[in-house]
């Protein structure tokens, strides 16, 4: 996992991301922040003095690692859950970060979001059509990887937000590539599509996709990030490739867009 364990309490645990540099509460039951919103913020080429809004920011780790590694950023992040939204603030101030969240319904944003454009929009919406599968007995939880809004709408929503040039990055499950690209089909252009894979030779489960307002480069497909070492999981000790263990431990960046 890409956090340790700092402390705790009767509900939450503190909990360690980038080694050290971001440090967040976070539920001890239902949704928890591990790897996967690290991978995404480190994948967001977000330079000094650019806004960047995260939708459905939960505690705030993406946004956070993001401030984390590039200094002086405008961010906002949109979260539905009013439990989730509170600790993303009290994270925000934790880690001293330039993190303004707003508890809000994507489907109704305040106007203080719809009114802006961002250089960067971000997000890694649920991984589940709730329709296609039960819910969890946690609420958090289920929101967190079903909810009840629809990928498509997420996309619409993000590319709505991407100001001129600017860019939309998503992480989600593989199996929902076709639904991602139809989204934004005719919307943002310039994708490029990282796969993620477990381990070499095996098929990737999670993809990042990076479009662009107003791209006009075709569509390419970057070399897989392979997350672990060695053919197999052999023993506790901990796993990651080289490159994957610079992004998670030193905030190294993940470059493969445009």
């Amino acid at each position: 996992m890409a956090r340790l364990s700092l402390g705790v309490t009767d509900d939450l645990t503190c909990d360690d991301f980038l080694g050290g540099l971001v440090t967040v509460e976070q539920p001890r039951k239902g949704y928890r922040a591990g790897v996967d919103p690290v991978l995404l913020a480190a994948s967001v080429d977000a330079k000094p003095g650019q806004a960047v809004l995260e939708l459905g920011c939960g505690v705030g780790v993406a946004s956070l690692c993001l401030a984390a590694r590039v200094p002086d950023l405008q961010i906002a992040g949109v979260e539905m859950q009013d439990a989730y939204a509170t600790l993303g603030r009290a994270n925000a101030v934790r880690n001293a970060a330039p993190l303004q969240v707003i508890t809000a319904d994507l489907r109704a944003m305040p106007d203080v979001i719809r009114r802006r454009r961002f250089d960067h929009v971000m997000m890694n919406p649920p991984y589940f059509d709730r329709r296609a599968g039960s819910a969890s007995d946690d609420g958090g939880r289920n929101t967190a990887l079903g909810g009840d809004t629809p990928l498509a709408d997420w996309l619409d929503i993000g590319a709505r937000r991407v100001g001129p040039r600017g860019y939309l990055t998503v992480i989600q499950r593989m199996e929902r590539l076709p639904e991602v690209l139809g989204a934004l089909h005719g919307r943002l252009g310039a994708m490029v599509l990282l796969p993620i894979a477990g381990r070499a030779g095996k098929p990737p489960e999670l993809f990042l996709l990076r479009a662009r307002q107003e791209g006009r480069a075709p569509f390419r497909m970057a070399p897989p990030l392979i997350m672990h070492e060695g053919a197999a999981h052999r023993s506790d000790a901990e796993s990651y490739a080289p490159q994957v263990r610079d992004i998670l431990r030193n905030a190294v960046s993940l470059p493969f867009g445009v």
